[in-house]
């Protein structure tokens, strides 16, 4: 079915231009003189997104604007405002209207503009479901093959009562996962309870844990519940488990293995009846070959694997997700959504991502703060990006600080081996990490492995001797 947009505009030139122009990009339309004209419409006909001039008699832009908010709140608005009616559109866009357009209409903005607000209304679609059905936030939206399987994992293991172990990278939305499993599950009426084991000293992880009595230890004045006891017969998320010290893990077996356990300092036997759920962005069969992580102690916990896609692997989910992202951002703080060139867009395809998600979320944040314009290229997208250069160097020394990082375009040039720029920056970078390979892989968000398979492949070795111990630490 075709998407159809209801034009309202009191000028009938308006009425009969703006459709030709979208017939030609491939859009239906309908019309009204205004905005009362406009309500009836809408409850006869399927609309995608209504484009309305602000001034009119009977009932202006923004009273339909609040309208249409009103009855039917998944229909998107964008305004037509003359260069005297700025103000009023702008305030259009804090009450909720999608965007604003500047008369004369502009072909390509106009057809553009359209797509995004169509768009980000699917995209809320999309998240209200989420929250209908459990699956967390936004970031576990997208329609990637990689996501489609994730949510397929979690729609199958969360109504059983078997532990889960989710893997992933920084930023993919590890905790969004363990939500979703809880709101899927049996328990979503109980609490979901969640402590981040690399947040915690380790003086102090017991504590949190298992809860203490008073007097337990200095500074323990009254008797705290844990997280084991917190969480009751609900969900116990345990994040970033693999920083977890080898004593925890052994006492956090113990319990997994009888159910029971006690507060610090304490002597009565408490029963842990929540399900677990953790998640670790660390690779534990490597953990568990050095001795830090307990192997029995994976085996309880890692009953489920799941693993969260990267954000480079949802390639196709990009660009989704950064229109999704800048529009939110840019309608909460009353802007103008900025349009996204194509150069834009192919430096947001082409970055590797090395924070995932939410590195691309922080990114879209910034963009609808620091560059409150229509347009944003490629360039100045670029310049967002690139970490900002320091006001003065201290004196170099050995292990003195980095020169500027290499920018996003330079970073998607990593993934073609062909590339002689590619292999330059490879060399450049381990040179003036003094041949510190995981300097030089945390430079170019890559890991150390895909480094070392890079310097195999383009036969890179320090010069004049082999790699020595402590290099490549």
């Amino acid at each position: 079915m075709k998407r159809k947009v209801l034009v309202v505009d009191d000028d009938r030139g308006i009425r009969e231009a703006i459709p030709m122009l979208l017939e030609d990009g491939g859009w239906e339309s309908s019309t009204a003189e205004n905005g009362k004209v406009a309500l009836e419409v809408l409850t006869k006909e399927s609309i995608s997104v209504v484009l309305t001039d602000v001034t009119m008699p009977v009932m202006d832009g923004m009273a339909l604007l609040t309208e249409v908010r009103q009855r039917h709140p998944g229909v998107p608005v964008v305004m037509i405002s003359a260069h005297g009616e700025l103000e009023t559109a702008i305030q259009a866009v804090r009450d909720g209207a999608y965007d604003y357009l500047v008369k004369p209409v502009e072909e390509k903005r106009l057809l553009h503009t359209l797509e995004r607000a169509v768009e980000h209304s699917r995209l809320q679609r999309d998240y209200e479901a989420v929250r209908r059905e459990g699956r967390a936030d936004h970031e576990l939206l997208g329609e990637s093959p990689q996501m489609e399987r994730l949510r397929s994992e979690i729609s199958r293991a969360a109504p059983s009562d078997a532990r889960i172990l989710i893997l992933g990278e920084n930023g993919t939305g590890k905790e969004l996962v363990a939500r979703a499993i809880h709101e899927q599950s049996k328990r979503r009426d109980r609490p979901f309870i969640k402590m981040n084991s690399a947040a915690i000293p380790g003086e102090l992880i017991e504590s949190e844990l298992f809860g203490h009595e008073a007097g337990a230890f200095t500074g323990a004045q009254k008797a705290s519940a844990g997280k084991l006891e917190l969480a009751g017969t609900g969900t116990l998320f345990l994040d970033e488990i693999g920083d977890m010290s080898i004593d925890t893990q052994a006492k956090l077996l113990r319990v997994l293995a009888s159910g029971e356990y006690e507060r610090v300092g304490g002597s009565r036997m408490l029963y842990f009846e929540a399900r677990l759920v953790t998640a670790t962005n660390h690779d534990l069969a490597a953990l568990i070959a050095k001795g830090a992580f307990r192997e029995d102690l994976y085996h309880r916990v890692a009953v489920i694997p799941i693993q969260v896609p990267t954000l480079r692997e949802r390639e196709g989910d990009i660009l989704l997700l950064a229109d999704h992202f800048l529009g939110t951002y840019s309608q909460n703080q009353g802007r103008s959504t900025p349009q996204l060139t194509d150069s834009a867009r192919a430096v947001l395809r082409n970055y590797p991502w090395p924070g995932n998600v939410r590195e691309l979320r922080n990114l879209m944040e910034r963009v609808s703060i620091m560059h409150p314009t229509s347009r944003l290229d490629g360039a100045d997208l670029e310049q967002l990006i690139r970490p900002p250069r320091p006001i003065s160097t201290p004196a170099p020394t050995r292990e003195a600080t980095l020169p500027t990082a290499p920018g996003p375009s330079d970073l998607a040039a990593l993934h073609d081996e062909s590339n002689e720029a590619a292999r330059t920056l490879v060399l450049k970078t381990l040179e003036e990490c003094g041949w510190n390979v995981t300097r030089a892989a945390r430079r170019l968000g890559i890991d150390r492995a895909s480094l070392h398979r890079k310097m195999r492949r383009w036969d890179i070795a320090r010069p004049g001797s082999e790699t020595r111990e402590g290099e490549d630490r």
